[in-house]
């Protein structure tokens, strides 16, 4: 990659892992899941009236936004309400990476190399560390739900891939639709009317702001960067930058909430974190250097 696009890659790895942070600001005065609604209505309007749908038929729009979108961040949402550290939860979501490779086996039938199985049970060893820390000082319910959310993540990812849409920043659009509705209906009934009503007309500025970022910046821009990098580059070459996420998470909770993970959480992140780069990174095959040509006699140019 070159150093222009390396560097916007970095920068989505920036806005996605200090996503964690403003989502968990924007809820401290709204409801979960009327705030997810309220990030997907700006994500899908007026975008979606400027957007081809993504060509995969409504079946396909239905799964993958039922998993990728409204499965996926319902879950993270609520964990986040249930007291999860936003540090701690850009790292376990990353585990979406193991569940995707399991995912893929059952639904496309894609067999895992061994180096990737070995990635796994390492990955799968340090998040073992990390549970067994975090649950001694914390419930363990919000991290059951955020494992929940990137198994959604992994779901929602191979149901993307086998739909093949034209367009990835339209597919993150129009799946979009799925998420406002239910979820404002899910929130009236987990919250009340009462609750919705006057969370909606006491929007804070930190609310407001929190959902702007959420919904342009780590929706329509970082993905709008990420599927163009995906359109120039290899995926071997894009898709590592997302093992810096749970980076800036950690650093952005620490900055912002000073939030600090025990040592035992880091060392089982940084296990896992070697695993998923174990099973997604591939290493680059030597060259072979050119054949020498013998004293006196020169290489004919083919």
């Amino acid at each position: 990659m070159s150093l222009r696009h390396s560097l916007l890659a970095l920068l989505v790895v920036v806005i996605w892992g200090a996503n964690f942070v403003v989502i968990d600001a924007g809820q401290a005065d709204v409801p979960p899941l009327l705030f997810l609604a309220l990030r997907f209505l700006v994500v899908c309007v007026p975008a979606v009236f400027f957007l081809k749908p993504p060509g995969i038929g409504w079946r396909q729009l239905l799964l993958v936004g039922g998993f990728l979108s409204l499965g996926q961040f319902a879950l993270l949402y609520l964990a986040l309400a249930l007291g999860m550290p936003p540090g701690l939860a850009s790292l376990l979501l990353q585990t979406q990476v193991m569940f995707s490779l399991a995912v893929a086996a059952v639904v496309l039938r894609e067999r895992p190399t061994r180096r990737q199985l070995v990635g796994v049970l390492i990955g799968m060893a340090g998040l073992a560390v990390v549970i067994t820390a975090h649950t001694q000082a914390a419930p363990l319910l919000p991290l059951v739900v955020t494992l929940g959310a990137a198994l959604a993540w992994s779901i929602g990812n191979v149901l993307a891939r086998r739909a093949q849409a034209t367009s990835g920043l339209s597919l993150v659009v129009w799946s979009g639709l799925v998420v406002p509705l239910p979820a404002f209906a899910l929130s009236l009934i987990v919250d009340s009317p009462p609750v919705v009503w006057e969370a909606l007309t006491s929007l804070s500025w930190v609310a407001v702001g929190s959902t702007v970022y959420t919904a342009v910046f780590a929706s329509l821009i970082g993905y709008g960067i990420w599927n163009s990098l995906l359109a120039r580059y290899p995926t071997s070459a894009v898709v590592p930058f997302t093992l810096l996420v749970p980076v800036v998470g950690i650093l952005t909770a620490w900055l912002v909430q000073g939030e600090v993970p025990a040592v035992a959480e880091l060392v089982g992140g940084a296990v896992m974190l070697a695993g998923l780069a174990a099973a997604v990174l591939r290493p680059r095959r030597a060259v072979p250097p050119a054949p020498l040509a013998p004293k006196g006699k020169k290489v004919k140019k083919t």
